[in-house]
């Protein structure tokens, strides 16, 4: 049999308390929810995230929808709600929206060996 420590227990019960929506729907009739919602619009339109355009006769836009998620302390209790406005890139077909796709990202292996090779023969790093 397991044990759980008291301190895991009403920290599990903690993080039970506050269920994230599945919709927005059911996000827009609580009031944290929609205040992390406004908080979300406000960070994109403060950092020009996009720009209004108009779409060529023969595109149709990207449907987007609100993923929501409750941020706890090590503790579990309630730090934040966060809502995320994404674009609802599944609805996209390749070879009709797009042709190819590619993201610079960087595995924290090859930066540790790049950090390595530099330390060792003494390169700077920028």
């Amino acid at each position: 049999m397991e044990y759980y420590t008291p301190e895991y227990i009403i920290s599990l019960n903690n993080a039970m308390k506050v269920k994230e929506p599945v919709s927005y729907k059911h996000a827009s009739k609580e009031v944290g929810w929609t205040s992390a919602m406004v908080e979300e619009l406000e960070a994109l339109k403060k950092n020009e995230t996009w720009e209004w355009a108009d779409l060529p006769p023969d595109k149709k836009a990207l449907d987007s929808k609100w993923v929501y998620k409750v941020k706890h302390t090590r503790e579990g209790d309630v730090e934040r709600l966060k809502a995320r406005l994404v674009t609802r890139g599944d609805k996209q077909e390749k070879g009709k929206d797009y042709k190819c796709t590619f993201s610079h990202v960087a595995k924290f292996a090859i930066v540790r060996i790049l950090i390595s090779l530099a330390t060792l023969r003494n390169w700077q790093i920028q």
